[in-house]
């Protein structure tokens, strides 16, 4: 009979594995391969992320990876742009192919309906792998390809057929440049892995996101059918049970932290993955605050952690020479979480509004 873990188990296993209960000494890279890649789809999120998880960072730090082409921004997990190590998106897009495939027949299929994909994603290679283009700019040169399509939905289908880059300056922080692609294999000068490692994925997954359900890790990654893999993996993991008696998987060697243990309040940004890499969220977001961080149109909001768990919101806003934290607390805070918030949110501002000539918090 497998052991039951508490949330408050599970709180503190997904806070250390992210990285969250003591800053980290990995580099930024290190860092982005032990989370198995950090939502992307704007531009700075993934700079606060690392810069709430790691001992020492800098904005620079990954602009100079992107540049050197050891970090690159692309479409995987769930279909959304991620940040990810060279090696990671040359191993992920290959294992992730099939479930991108299906995104865009599922948003795109009426658009292109009689169109040959494999002509398409030919072509979109081809242009893509000549020289660096915006989507807008995609469609224009697909829609002569197949005239009377919606270029949209031809450049969407492209991007999910193809492996396609953001490249910089796109993705420098503060930098919200119009996004221009490339192939994968142009921009590094390497093709993809032909044999995906789909056992290896999810061990990973379980490092940065354990213990977790087989539903958990379809939530992340997108793809289906995974029974089989864990089935494979044997005696490389242990089950236990939440208290929900949900069937949970961790690598066998895993330890357990001590539910008691203090953890320091956090800083989260926008699309953090924390926040969307389980079906079940109560590990980190109470149910009835969901509606507070996840908005009708699509938006991650940037939050609080206190005591490990979701306590509210946060966002910097400008005016003039001042940059204030505004953090909406979704209930009272205890002074000493206030004073570790506050203690906490000047090193935010410091790092988000260096340029401004005063820092407030509110």
């Amino acid at each position: 009979m497998e052991m039951i873990l508490s949330t408050r188990v599970l709180n503190r296993a997904l806070l250390e594995r992210q990285l969250l209960t003591e800053r980290s000494a990995k580099t930024a890279q290190e860092a982005v391969a032990h989370l198995v890649g950090m939502q992307a789809q704007a531009v700075n999120p993934p700079y606060v992320g690392l810069w709430t998880r790691l001992a020492r960072f800098t904005a620079d730090d990954v602009g100079s990876l992107l540049l050197d082409r050891k970090l690159v921004r692309m479409a995987l997990m769930r279909s959304t742009v991620h940040l990810v190590t060279a090696e990671d998106s040359l191993a992920l897009r290959p294992l992730l192919a099939p479930m991108l495939a299906r995104t865009a027949t599922s948003q795109f299929g009426r658009q292109v309906s009689g169109v040959d994909l494999a002509e398409l994603a030919r072509v979109g290679a081809e242009l893509a792998g000549r020289s660096p283009l915006s989507f807008a700019e995609m469609g224009k040169l697909l829609a002569e390809h197949w005239p009377g399509r919606d270029a949209s939905a031809l450049t969407q289908t492209v991007r999910n057929l193809v492996p396609l880059v953001q490249i910089p300056p796109r993705g420098l922080w503060g930098n919200n440049a119009q996004a221009v692609h490339v192939t994968l294999g142009s921009w590094l000068g390497q093709e993809p892995d032909d044999s995906p490692d789909l056992a290896g994925y999810i061990v990973r997954y379980l490092a940065a996101f354990g213990p977790a359900s087989i539903p958990d890790v379809q939530k992340w990654s997108g793809l289906t059918r995974l029974r089989e893999a864990f089935t494979r993996l044997g005696s490389r993991l242990r089950t236990y049970r939440d208290e929900r008696g949900t069937l949970l998987f961790d690598l066998a060697e895993a330890e357990l932290p001590d539910p008691e243990a203090e953890v320091p309040v956090r800083f989260l940004p926008e699309f953090d993955n924390i926040l969307l890499s389980h079906a079940d969220r109560s590990r980190i977001l109470r149910g009835q605050d969901r509606l507070r961080v996840f908005t009708s149109n699509g938006i991650i909001r940037s939050t609080i952690v206190v005591d490990g768990f979701v306590a509210g919101l946060w966002n910097v806003r400008r005016a003039e020479d001042t940059a204030t934290l505004v953090v909406t607390p979704f209930t009272g805070l205890s002074r000493q979480a206030a004073a570790a918030l506050a203690e906490e949110g000047a090193g935010l501002l410091r790092f988000t509004a260096a340029d401004a000539a005063r820092h407030e918090i509110r």
